[in-house]
């Protein structure tokens, strides 16, 4: 994922985890939160619960991964952040684009066709 679609510094996360919306799946949570920037940027997270810093950093890769494809379809003018959680490491990665699609069509992140 390009740069310029990435949340980076930790008050960017905190702003969207205390005032977007939430939305949760077995192997992922999706929390949206719209801005007045013109540009949509994507955020990933997972926590110690995940395991050592190998097996964190592989679930940021594959949800990175997961959701590049869809940025061209999304609205701008978001912020989204993606928080793993402990299922996703044992997960197919065909598993995961189809939770985090499944979580972009329930928060209604899709521009219309």
């Amino acid at each position: 994922m390009q740069r310029r679609f990435r949340l980076t510094r930790s008050t960017e996360f905190k702003r969207v985890r205390n005032h977007g919306k939430s939305f949760a799946h077995p192997l992922v949570v999706l929390i949206a939160q719209s801005t007045e920037e013109p540009g949509l940027r994507v955020g990933v997270a997972a926590g110690r619960s995940l395991g050592g810093a190998v097996e964190r950093n592989r679930a940021k890769r594959l949800l990175r991964e997961a959701i590049r494809p869809e940025i061209p379809s999304l609205f701008t003018g978001r912020d989204i952040v993606l928080i793993a959680r402990p299922l996703l490491l044992r997960a197919q990665f065909s598993e995961i684009t189809k939770a985090v699609s499944g979580l972009l069509r329930r928060a209604n992140l899709y521009r219309p066709e």
